[in-house]
């Protein structure tokens, strides 16, 4: 047997794919399971997207290699889309690169900026790949504390007490996954200026901003923010395209440009097809976005019905795909979320998935009919 690298040694198989095996399983038992575990939009994607995928089909060279930094229609889409719904001004040729993803953002940027033995700040609890791209580039992981008594904001009293003279990119996440918890303007002025004294790149990662919330950010909508930041973006969740695989990064040009060094090395450009649906899913009116957040607005109100028969309690102010629940005292989350799978054929995720910070509590998903939570609601009274 072939031995392994040394760095997958650093991480293990993500948890999702772990226990979505199981969840299949106890599925062709025949178990009738529920899954609020991932939060994998489940609502149509805009029409004029599928439309536009479909004509794209037959398009003259839409089967050949693209451009790696996409085709000019979706840069000037993404372009356009953050001058009207951010107030953000960016040139679509220097300052947008379309990504598979956003999470393979994740892995780009950090095999741009990182070396070995590097510091990375990453939050507690936080979206379990930030850690794990670094520990796979052999950097380290420097966690920085996030807490409900702080509404889930780092301390930057904190953070200045750390010995951060190794990091070099700090990645922040609002409307936060998976509190839910949104950022104030005055964040925003501090972690950028945090950012500027230390010489770290913040990478705020951004592809909540529109679900269930009315006043979306960009970090760049900020004073001096393209001189120390970038922002990863996704049509995944705003627009129920999480299969498409398609998002963005963007910022500075020097730095999109690094990361574009590591692209082209790592992949020969995106489907025309999906570039050509994203164009029209990013040109969506008010309207898609209303309906949207009407439908998750009855689910989250279902959902917290669903937390509060489970003895859990939950912060109404919130945004995003998910609902972040505090448990009762003196139980641990992963032993919770075990027993209501066991009990009510309920999937649900630990806090502990997300770092230390979050024993103690759970996260539902929204990305469910109504009908499927009255029924997970029916089993538990």
């Amino acid at each position: 047997m072939i031995e392994v690298a040394d760095r997958l040694k650093q991480v293990e198989e993500y948890y999702f794919s772990v226990k979505l095996k199981e969840v299949a399983f106890l599925k062709s038992q025949g178990k009738p399971i529920i899954n609020l575990g991932i939060g994998s939009p489940d609502l149509d994607p805009p029409l004029k997207a599928v439309m536009a995928l479909e004509e794209s089909l037959h398009h003259a060279g839409a089967h050949k290699y693209q451009s790696y930094q996409g085709i000019p229609e979706f840069r000037d889409a993404v372009a356009d889309f953050y001058k009207e719904h951010y107030k953000v001004s960016l040139s679509a040729k220097t300052e947008v690169l379309p990504l598979m993803g956003s999470k393979e953002g994740v892995m780009h940027i950090s095999m741009a900026f990182l070396n070995k033995g590097d510091g990375v700040l990453i939050p507690n609890p936080g979206y379990p790949t930030y850690a794990n791209v670094t520990k796979l580039l052999e950097a380290e992981p420097f966690f920085y504390d996030l807490k409900e008594d702080n509404n889930w904001l780092p301390d930057f009293i904190a953070l200045e007490r750390m010995n951060l003279s190794k990091v070099k990119i700090m990645w922040i996440n609002y409307p936060n996954m998976p509190t839910g918890n949104n950022a104030p303007h005055k964040f925003y002025d501090d972690v950028v200026a945090f950012g500027k004294r230390h010489d770290i790149l913040i990478v705020n990662d951004n592809p909540y901003s529109f679900i269930l919330n009315d006043k979306p950010k960009s970090i760049l909508q900020y004073r001096n923010s393209k001189d120390v930041c970038l922002e990863l973006n996704s049509i995944s969740k705003t627009f129920n395209m999480a299969g498409w695989r398609a998002g963005m990064v963007v910022g500075n040009y020097d730095y999109v440009n690094a990361v574009l060094k590591v692209k082209s090395n790592m992949d020969s450009g995106m489907f025309y097809g999906i570039q050509k649906g994203a164009v029209e899913a990013l040109k969506s009116s008010e309207m898609w976005f209303e309906s949207l957040n009407s439908i998750y607005r009855k689910r989250r109100q279902l959902v917290w019905k669903l937390a509060e028969a489970l003895n859990c309690t939950c912060n109404n102010d919130v945004s995003g795909l998910f609902v972040w629940a505090k448990l009762p005292p003196h139980i641990k989350s992963e032993e919770f979320t075990d027993l209501v799978l066991k009990e009510h054929s309920i999937f649900i995720a630990p806090g502990t998935v997300f770092g230390s910070n979050g024993e103690g509590y759970v996260r539902f998903s929204i990305c469910e009919e109504e009908s499927v939570i009255n029924e997970a609601i029916a089993r538990v009274k």
